[in-house]
């Protein structure tokens, strides 16, 4: 039998309070395996077209929740149902900017857009966030206007029903969505499966509000919509944080931490400085300035660095690209060492 802890520790991270998601890719364990999948497909194409399919079977499974609830709320005519069926029906629209992001995404490079289109993914996230907002003031709204003004409702099975098939709607687009996301990295696909979550709750309560009035006490359903409009706006904290990081070239020290440690594979390096990485979309890009012990000639440098190449590959499974400088050695003095053969080179895979 599972303890309390491990209960209400499971239940957190169900609802999203777990570790941060900006390091999705995971710590590096040289005791396991690392799952890697290697072929000849471009990675970013393969992220990119995942998406896709994510956002569109997303969109399906959300419409049909919402034609099913919108039924039962014809012939029920439920305030809470109604409140509830909206939100699906924006779980549903949420669908759209995020396909705009990944076709967008889709067009690679250009003069003008040398990094490509990936911060859009982020601008996606951000309207994302905002419709979680607009969602928990709703359901706010909702729960206290039933709680000062109750209203009876009719058909309690049917709005019971409608509350199930809501639940499992979102359960189901929320699973996919955030296991995708964690996938590809997508911070915009993770937020937006923790969205459709706190909406099964929402559909949840529903039932339990139907429970209520059944049994007589109609007040219920609007205190629990309360503690879900709390729910909802925990997770609005939680992935703003988590989108406006990025916006802000922030990454989880973490990954820095696995650039530095995958550096340190590779022979013949004295020092790693200047590490830098951020995130465009769900791909990372990286730099940092590596020196030599000793004097090196141009090819052992070339060699240290598609070494060190290969090993952030290895650590970093999202790392699109990275730009490694090669410093020259210091003396005893702190004296750059002119003597040592090529100062700069900076690969690009």
């Amino acid at each position: 039998m599972k303890k309390p802890a491990s209960i209400i520790k499971a239940t957190l991270s169900w609802l999203g309070f777990g570790g941060p998601e900006d390091h999705a890719h995971g710590a590096h364990d040289h005791d396991s395996e690392h799952g890697h999948t290697h072929g000849v497909i471009d990675p970013s194409i393969t992220a990119t077209e995942r998406g896709i399919w994510a956002i569109k079977w997303s969109f399906v499974i959300l419409a049909i929740t919402f034609l099913g609830q919108l039924g039962i709320v014809l012939i029920s005519g439920s305030v809470a149902l109604l409140a509830d069926t909206i939100h699906n029906l924006g779980d549903a629209a949420t669908a759209i900017p995020l396909w705009v992001a990944f076709r967008l995404i889709q067009r690679g490079t250009s003069k003008r857009f040398t990094y490509g289109y990936g911060r859009v993914e982020d601008l996606a996230g951000v309207l994302i966030v905002l419709i979680i907002l607009f969602s928990a003031l709703v359901a706010g709204y909702q729960a206290i206007d039933r709680l000062l003004d109750p209203q009876p409702i009719q058909h309690l099975l049917w709005v019971a029903v409608a509350g199930v098939i809501g639940f499992i709607g979102n359960e189901l687009v929320a699973v996919f969505r955030i296991r995708v996301g964690r996938q590809m990295n997508s911070a915009a696909l993770i937020a937006d499966g923790y969205h459709a979550r706190t909406d099964g709750l929402t559909s949840l309560a529903v039932v339990v509000g139907a429970a209520g009035v059944w049994l007589g006490f109609p007040l219920a359903d609007p205190i629990i919509g309360l503690l879900i409009t709390a729910a909802i706006f925990a997770i609005v904290w939680q992935s703003g944080k988590a989108i406006f990081t990025r916006l802000l070239d922030g990454v989880d020290p973490q990954v820095i931490d696995d650039i530095r440690h995958a550096a340190a594979h590779v022979d013949n390096i004295h020092d790693v400085s200047n590490v830098r990485a951020r995130w465009l979309g769900h791909q990372l890009v990286a730099e940092l300035d590596i020196t030599l012990v000793g004097n090196a000639t141009i090819d052992q440098a070339n060699t240290v660095v598609s070494e060190v190449e290969h090993e952030l590959v290895s650590h970093l499974p999202a790392l699109q690209s990275a730009h490694i400088r090669i410093r020259p050695p210091q003396s005893t003095n702190g004296a750059t060492q002119t003597e040592t053969p090529g100062t700069s080179v900076s690969p690009r895979f």
